[in-house]
């Protein structure tokens, strides 16, 4: 018996990159799996227009269709996380329509990015704590070299500061890592009130240490899709600088709720608060309210870069609030699982 020739919506299925075939009207006839999982809705006989909204990459489409031949196009989305593509269009005759085969180039593109960003951002801040070791050095050499109380303290204080950079490369790495899979949603089942009650039972020891309660309430089991590991360093990041930074007011709450199609998950403090003009920078790496008293308390400057990024991989957004005199809010609002 012969074998069987391949149909074509056989061979655009079996494509390893999305992709699509619309006729010479730019609708859309074919559409593989992965296709449909990159523009999220099923784009089969609606114009290409409707879900790709990429204009240089509809007037190729265009001009393939009128038999204009190939053409390779780049493009960019920004929501929910920005991605790059490259848009390959094949004409399949004049007036017969066009194959669109898509790749993605986010991840290479971010680890370019991320190599340059490690590279600026590590001599930018090791600078720092490499110069005060230098100078602890040269102290134990020289003056304190017959000083035993002296070389002690001097001691203490360069492993205060080797801590410091280590601490500063294992976020650099961290950011990184999560810059680098961005794009990529997680899907694991992840109950967020059993992250907050882990976390709650983590940081106890820090928690007393301060002086401080930290409380949980929930709604019961709140299930989304995620990495339960991200999640539980966003809550760990969250509730430890409520802990550093707001311990005055005695108590940190972390707030798990259900509100329709999102789980709302927030760390409140009753601190000092945050001045107003500091909240829309909090985000970005290396930014700190105060820098002393942020190095003081082994801080990073990183933490709240982490947390953001995380969100961004879940498809959530972070909400900051504070007052000053009366503590801080921060929301993490993150789509329920369906």
């Amino acid at each position: 018996m012969p074998n069987s020739v391949p149909q074509p919506a056989d061979l655009v299925h079996a494509m390893p990159d999305p992709a699509l075939v619309v006729d010479a009207q730019g609708v859309v006839r074919l559409a593989n799996e992965q296709a449909v999982d990159l523009l999220e809705a099923d784009p089969t006989g609606r114009h290409l227009s409707a879900t790709l909204r990429a204009p240089d990459v509809l007037e190729a489409v265009t001009a393939a269709t009128s038999g204009a031949g190939s053409a390779s196009v780049d493009y960019e989305i920004r929501v929910p996380v920005p991605r790059a593509f490259r848009a390959h269009i094949s004409c399949l005759g004049q007036g017969k329509g066009a194959l669109i085969t898509l790749r993605d180039l986010t991840r290479e593109q971010q680890i370019e990015r991320m190599r340059a960003d490690f590279v600026a951002n590590a001599s930018h801040e090791l600078r720092t704590p490499l110069t005060a070791l230098s100078g602890f050095l040269e102290t134990i050499q020289g003056p304190a070299k017959s000083d035993p109380k002296a070389q002690e303290k001097f001691l203490g204080l360069m492993k205060s500061q080797a801590e410091r950079m280590r601490r500063l490369i294992d976020d650099l790495l961290s950011l990184s890592r999560i810059e680098m899979n961005e794009h990529v949603r997680p899907s694991g089942e992840v109950d967020l009130a059993q992250v907050a009650h882990h976390v709650r039972d983590v940081l106890s020891g820090m928690a007393k240490d301060f002086g401080c309660e930290i409380a949980v309430e929930t709604d019961g089991s709140v299930t989304i899709a995620g990495s339960r590991d991200e999640l539980v360093q966003v809550l760990q990041n969250l509730a430890e600088n409520a802990l550093k930074y707001g311990s005055s007011g005695k108590l940190v709450e972390i707030i798990v709720r259900k509100n329709g199609e999102w789980a709302d998950v927030s760390v409140r403090d009753h601190g000092p608060g945050i001045a107003e003009q500091h909240i829309p920078r909090l985000t970005e790496r290396f930014y700190r309210v105060n820098v002393q008293d942020s190095r003081s308390r082994g801080g990073t400057g990183l933490g709240l870069a982490i947390v953001k990024h995380i969100v961004n991989r879940h498809r959530g957004k972070l909400v900051i609030t504070s007052e000053l005199g009366k503590g801080s809010t921060f929301l993490m609002r993150l789509p329920v699982k369906g």
